[in-house]
């Protein structure tokens, strides 16, 4: 009998170690799919080449510059390299870094990292994220310092927790979380003169990028005769992943090396929440 036990709980605590290993594979494959898709965090992440082509052969050990008259930042090195990455960091620390914007020395993290819409990230998708990231190659590579003009927020606002994603067949309001995860009106709002984004005009463009590419302008993502009131889903989905209706690529910094990953589902439900937002006059300077 005592045999017996023995063996059923061996084959027990073998059966949950099986499923533990399949939740962290599941876990880790959503992670993939956020990260190398609609969350696209490479697409800062990574370094970039003289011409502002991705080095993806350096993985996600940051050093990209953003160059503005507020501040200048130097995205980190989010590999797991124990000197100069997140190696040290618990996860519980990367979650707080990511969703809340304050790293484990208590210090903010600036703009661009857009914390205002990483509030809004689910628990599954944040655990998945942080699981992703713990499987990457560590490389070490130290960033610089960032550098603001401006003063920093002494927080985002209260610890998030406890947040659920919506589920996919609420098309519009699922759409609006991809949307948020995805940070797309981080870039296509227009901001003040003081930098913030000015919520009553969300989605209509107009903020100026500089980098080797040139110079590229935010699109007007509402059915505004200005933005895509004149433009068919299908052609939507497609400038999302980087060509344009008469077969142009669209310059960086959109992330287009990942948007190309989103699945059929995913990109219908944010065309559709971009088809839901309040039409609005460009942003921008005409």
């Amino acid at each position: 009998m005592a045999i017996f036990l023995r063996l059923a709980a061996g084959l027990f605590l073998m059966s949950q170690i099986g499923a533990s290993s399949g939740q962290d594979q599941a876990r880790i494959a959503r992670g993939k799919y956020l990260m190398e898709g609609v969350v696209a965090c490479g697409n800062c992440h990574v370094a970039r080449a003289e011409n502002g082509a991705p080095v993806f052969s350096r993985g996600l050990s940051g050093g990209m510059v953003f160059d503005h008259p507020p501040f200048k930042a130097y995205a980190a090195n989010i590999t797991p390299d124990p000197e100069t990455g997140i190696g040290k960091w618990t996860d519980a620390q990367l979650g707080k870094a990511i969703r809340e914007g304050i790293r484990p020395d208590g210090t903010i993290i600036g703009p661009p990292m857009p914390i205002e819409f990483y509030r809004r990230m689910s628990d599954a998708d944040l655990a998945a994220i942080i699981a992703y990231l713990r499987v990457q190659p560590p490389v070490k590579n130290t960033v610089r310092k960032s550098e603001y003009n401006i003063p920093l927020p002494p927080g985002y606002g209260p610890a998030v927790k406890g947040v659920s994603a919506p589920s996919p067949k609420e098309t519009i309001t699922y759409g609006r979380y991809l949307a948020d995860i995805g940070h797309c009106m981080e870039c296509h709002t227009p901001r003040d003169e003081k930098g913030e984004l000015v919520l009553t005009r969300l989605g209509a463009g107009g903020q100026v990028f500089k980098g080797p590419w040139g110079e590229s302008v935010a699109r007007n993502l509402t059915p505004h005769e200005s933005g895509l009131k004149n433009w068919s889903k299908e052609e939507i989905a497609q400038a999302i992943r980087g060509t344009g209706k008469n077969g142009m690529h669209y310059k960086p910094p959109m992330a287009f090396d990942w948007y190309k990953n989103i699945s059929g589902a995913d990109m219908n439900a944010l065309v559709a929440y971009l088809g839901s937002l309040k039409p609005q006059p460009f942003g921008g300077k005409e």
